[in-house]
């Protein structure tokens, strides 16, 4: 299996300077392969330009600019353009399956903050000698620049990414591993219902609260957004502003991560078989469709805009979809189950007759069977549901 571990690194000054240019040399490598494809695709009848002609081309651009160019790995210059053709295919994808195309942009400096290295050992060399307390990483052009590795790299360094946080930076390694040895069984089955008002409730009837880390810094960030707009573009004044709202930001970000690690592991820890609503995150906070008043052209009908961009964000706050992963990832580690099943009616079944009307619900909280008159927590119910759908599932499709 791949793991990926991340870690702070902590260059000098000189370079801090270089692993600047390294981006900015990158992206434009990037935007110049993408200029090329739109031109050839629009003035040569339509021609597309792939991968293996581009990377053929590096060994001149690299001559003919070797300030630039020719200074960094050669294996990371391709993995860049891998990176590009990676965003064209998604591009035609998407054509061909009629969703919104999204064409690749071009990258401003500020918006390419990752360089891949492919192989370590080529370009770049993760040193972590069980000699030297300092564990430092060697990249092309830049030199040894020492990393903060809180934790042991378990297994064999594969890929090496160089990455750009506000103003730190970032090693990420990926290192395969050997299959963990699985956790001592404790023939526990839970299925989890996801929620705003609680973060999950599960069926057992506990409930994890939902934290609101976006909703608790809301007020520092919205003061450090408005003190940055009232900067002048180009000054230093408002870089520094910049660097606060990205620092807010990026605790927020660490608040939400840590959550979802540690409600995870719990579950992971506690339960064999892990039950959850299979969530299409992305069309739940999607913007309500206007509404034409066909009384008067050219004028609209309230259409709930404003309570649905609070709901929204109420959704983005809580961070189903890393949540998500993250349990996925845990449980695979640690030989669980996961399972997502349909969440259509989960909260409206009731769990002793089997009754669903969306009477039964009659508040957010509240579940009140109209057939039988079962009483208990809506998101409980909701959690209950998911755990009889996600075992009918597993005994009708065993491993």
């Amino acid at each position: 299996m791949i793991r990926a571990y991340k870690f702070l690194m902590r260059p000098t000054q000189g370079q801090a300077g270089a692993l600047a240019e390294m981006l900015r040399d990158h992206c434009s490598l990037y935007n110049a392969a993408l200029q090329e494809r739109r031109d050839a695709y629009r003035h040569a009848s339509k021609t597309t330009v792939r991968y293996g002609q581009q990377s053929a081309q590096l060994k001149e651009i690299r001559a003919f600019d070797p300030e630039r160019q020719g200074r960094w790995s050669f294996s990371s210059q391709q993995a860049t353009l891998r990176r590009l053709d990676k965003a064209c295919a998604a591009f035609f994808r998407r054509v061909k399956a009629g969703d919104k195309p999204g064409y690749p942009r071009f990258r401003s400096g500020k918006r390419f903050d990752t360089v891949e290295f492919p192989k370590d050992g080529d370009g770049c060399r993760w040193d972590a000698s069980p000699h030297d307390p300092v564990t430092r990483v060697r990249l092309q052009g830049v030199g040894h620049v020492k990393a903060h590795q809180h934790r042991p790299v378990v297994g064999k360094v594969k890929t090496v990414s160089v990455k750009r946080e506000g103003k730190r930076w970032y090693v990420v390694l990926t290192a395969e591993q050997e299959q963990p040895e699985p956790l001592a069984e404790t023939g526990s089955a839970v299925g989890v219902d996801m929620g705003i008002a609680n973060f999950l409730a599960d069926s057992n009837g506990e409930f994890v609260p939902n934290p609101r880390h976006g909703r608790k810094g809301a007020a520092r960030l919205q003061a450090a957004q408005r003190a940055l707009t009232r900067c002048k573009r180009g000054s230093k004044r408002r870089s520094k502003a910049v660097e606060t709202v990205a620092r807010l930001h990026r605790k927020v970000r660490r608040q939400r991560l840590d959550h979802a690690h540690k409600t995870a592991l719990d579950l992971v820890r506690e339960h064999d078989f892990i039950a959850h609503e299979d969530l299409k995150i992305r069309n739940m906070s999607k913007a309500p469709a206007p509404k034409p008043d066909p009384e008067q052209p050219g004028a609209f009908l309230p259409n709930g805009a404003a309570a649905k961009a609070g709901l929204n964000r109420s959704i983005a706050d809580t961070g189903w979809g890393v949540f998500l992963q993250i349990l996925t990832a845990k449980a695979e580690s640690a030989g669980r189950e996961v399972m997502a099943v349909d969440p259509r009616n989960t909260s409206r079944r009731c769990p002793a007759c089997g009754h669903t009307a969306k009477e039964n619900r009659p508040t957010q909280e509240k579940f009140h069977c109209q057939a039988c008159a079962h009483q208990a927590h809506a998101d409980t119910v909701g959690a209950l549901n998911v755990l009889r759908a996600g075992l009918v599932r597993r005994d009708a499709n065993p491993a």
